[in-house]
């Protein structure tokens, strides 16, 4: 058994989040009981997630994409007051790390998308960061941009979506998990063979043939699933309590 300040305490000194200018807040969102046994984590809290916390007993829903985004309608109804009216009468508290959980070197999805693609050397996209949200990396040995969509496509379990350039074989390649198609024009700007996110726009499809960066959409639930496993994880470690995670596959 676990403080739940002493897990928030831990994961906000372990992640920085305190440094990062984010899109909603960091760290706890809703507050359970103070004594925690069990953590589910999950990619997203929804309806679906939070069922799963209830059902398997978990007394922290642990997420990369919470609750309380920048622009959202500020009464608490329908949907999202479904969600947050079950969390509060079942006691249990939501954990979430957006950008903070993207960019840690370890623990974070792109650190997770790296390892899983093979990527070495890794440095910054764009090296004004202090804490870069978006990366380089290398392949060992080149691919043809064909062989390079099925070499995603197997390794994250989606088909990917490859906007061509002319360029027709992949060595440098620029990612960054989620929504972050725009960041295409950085990797064209770093001379980059390709580029990787989760989501794809209409705009991205001129923008890849123009700014001749390939363009893989890798999904954003794909991309992003590894962070919270590997925060869930640590917590378990530093904790020794128990942790599980709840697979919504999300096709987007």
């Amino acid at each position: 058994m676990a403080k739940l300040n002493e897990i928030i305490q831990w994961c906000n000194q372990t992640l920085k989040s305190h440094e990062f200018k984010d899109y909603a807040p960091n760290g706890l969102q809703i507050e359970g009981k103070q004594d925690v046994n069990k953590i589910l984590c999950a990619v997203t809290a929804s309806q679906d997630a939070i069922d799963a916390a209830i059902e398997q007993g978990a007394d922290l829903l642990l997420v990369h994409h919470g609750y309380f985004w920048k622009g959202e309608p500020y009464p608490i109804t329908g949907m999202r007051g479904k969600r947050i009216k079950s969390l509060i009468q079942h006691d249990i508290s939501l954990v979430g790390y957006h950008l903070p959980l993207d960019s840690h070197p370890s623990l974070g999805n792109n650190a997770a998308l790296a390892e899983i693609l093979g990527l070495r050397d890794i440095e910054p996209l764009d090296s004004n960061e202090r804490y870069p949200i978006g990366n380089i990396g290398y392949l060992n040995q080149p691919m043809s941009a064909a062989a390079f969509k099925q070499y995603c496509t197997d390794r994250l379990g989606f088909n990917t979506i490859h906007l061509p350039a002319e360029k027709r074989s992949i060595q440098k390649v620029a990612y960054c998990t989620g929504a972050a198609q725009d960041f295409i024009s950085k990797a064209a700007e770093r001379d980059c063979d390709a580029y990787i996110s989760g989501e794809v726009s209409e705009r991205t499809y001129y923008e890849a043939r123009e700014l001749n960066v390939n363009y893989y959409a890798c999904g954003h639930h794909a991309t992003e699933r590894y962070g919270v496993q590997r925060l869930a994880k640590a917590i378990s470690e530093q904790f020794n309590i128990e942790y599980s995670y709840f697979e919504l596959n999300n096709p987007i």
